[in-house]
């Protein structure tokens, strides 16, 4: 079985069952995107669904747990508990993406690749507290995902893809020059 042992597992396998309906309606990602993020805003779990050694950390940090990869490999589900400070690189995905905030705030720096390719151009901030969802798909979804909060965040991921198979949702990361 590929699903992490978790607590309440019934909270868990809702949100499976509705993560599967929506991905089975065979639409593009945008649109899948979409469905994935309207079953996730329906079955958001609590924090409490995740163990709790995926809670600690140095400040900084961040750490992240496979919940499940379907079988099928259509979609992969991520849990990642964020530290005060933590920050990635700024990336973009290899398929459709939808998070969840689970607890405190998630903070989503946005951006667009210029035309010539040399440049990243800022294109919002998104501060994105607990109980809400976001979801989006490639092309155009250049971001970076940080803590910039006292408190920890914890947010859940869904990915279209499988992540057992190709590691990492990012498709490519961006060290370039930032306009604003």
């Amino acid at each position: 079985m590929n699903t992490l042992t978790v607590r309440p597992a019934t909270e868990l396998d809702e949100l499976l069952a509705a993560v599967r309906g929506a991905v089975a309606r065979d639409a593009d990602w945008r649109e899948t995107a979409s469905y994935v993020g309207e079953a996730l805003r329906e079955h958001l779990p609590s924090p409490g669904l995740l163990p709790a050694d995926l809670f600690g950390g140095e400040r900084g940090t961040y750490r992240s747990r496979r919940l499940h990869v379907e079988p099928d490999g259509s979609f992969s589900m991520v849990a990642i508990v964020w530290q005060p400070g933590a920050l990635t690189r700024i990336h973009d995905h290899v398929t459709w993406c939808v998070f969840g905030v689970l607890a405190g705030v998630e903070h989503e720096d946005l951006y667009t690749l210029s035309e010539d390719g040399t440049t990243l151009i800022e294109a919002g901030h998104n501060p994105n507290t607990t109980g809400e969802v976001s979801a989006f798909a490639p092309p155009g979804d250049i971001h970076r995902v940080r803590n910039v909060g006292d408190e920890t965040a914890v947010s859940l991921h869904i990915y279209g893809t499988d992540l057992n198979r190709i590691g990492s949702s990012a498709r490519r990361f961006y060290d370039l020059p930032i306009q604003s």
